[in-house]
């Protein structure tokens, strides 16, 4: 019989994490931060005091000014356009046709605010993760038994390169006066000083000027034999 592996107790969640909701019909196939929707933005924020597209005829299928908000908002709390395009009930063509409007001045500032704020947000959250990690769940015979916290280490490098690239990614910085930068320029240089000098590729650069100016002494006695004839 196989032995069981040890209970984990399960981990208290961090406070100092968002609360993400789950948005999948099966909650086991949320396995990606796509599958949840992050806080929406207050109803006074900034981001949605922008003067909307008013439209002369207001028609069933109309982008009317408080759904226009609401796309906002929801795009900035999902980052997905056509996620946000289907909580409000219309297509992503309809939405970017708005969008293209001489008069969308507002919605499209709007819209490309919202898709930073989630971002940033989305960057916050992987930062949080790199840091505090992640909750797995231990599954044994179909059940879970636990929890455990893991990290990833890759993306804990891409933070430190990033955010730390002195120390983490000192090649992002070998531009001219960096030690190494300044150590390269001369050996190159060397190596075409020591080429320049060299007996051999002066025998051929001297072989080539001979050459044209036998040709060029050629073409003048050709000239001049023409002239006195």
């Amino acid at each position: 019989m196989p032995k069981r592996p040890r209970s984990t107790p399960p981990l208290s969640r961090d406070p100092s994490r968002p609360i993400l909701r789950n948005k999948r019909a099966i909650p086991r196939q949320a396995c990606s931060q796509v599958a949840f929707v992050r806080e929406r933005p207050a109803p006074d924020d900034p981001l949605l005091a922008f003067e909307p597209v008013v439209t002369r005829t207001v028609r069933k299928n109309s982008i009317t000014p408080e759904l226009q908000r609401e796309f906002i908002a929801h795009l900035a709390s999902t980052g997905i356009v056509r996620d946000a395009a289907r909580h409000i009930g219309r297509s992503n063509e309809a939405l970017y046709r708005l969008r293209l409007r001489p008069d969308a001045a507002g919605f499209r500032a709007a819209w490309e605010r919202a898709l930073d704020w989630a971002m940033t947000r989305l960057e916050d959250s992987a930062f949080a993760r790199a840091i505090n990690g992640e909750e797995k769940p231990i599954v044994y015979q179909g059940e879970v038994i636990g929890y455990e916290r893991r990290w990833n280490d890759a993306l804990v490098m891409f933070f430190l390169r990033n955010r730390m690239a002195d120390r983490y990614a000192p090649e992002a910085h070998m531009t001219p006066g960096h030690p190494v930068y300044e150590r390269i320029r001369r050996e190159i240089e060397a190596e075409q000083r020591a080429r320049a000098n060299d007996p051999a590729n002066l025998a051929r650069v001297r072989e080539a000027i001979d050459a044209k100016v036998r040709a060029l002494k050629i073409d003048l006695a050709r000239d001049a034999e023409g002239g006195a004839s």
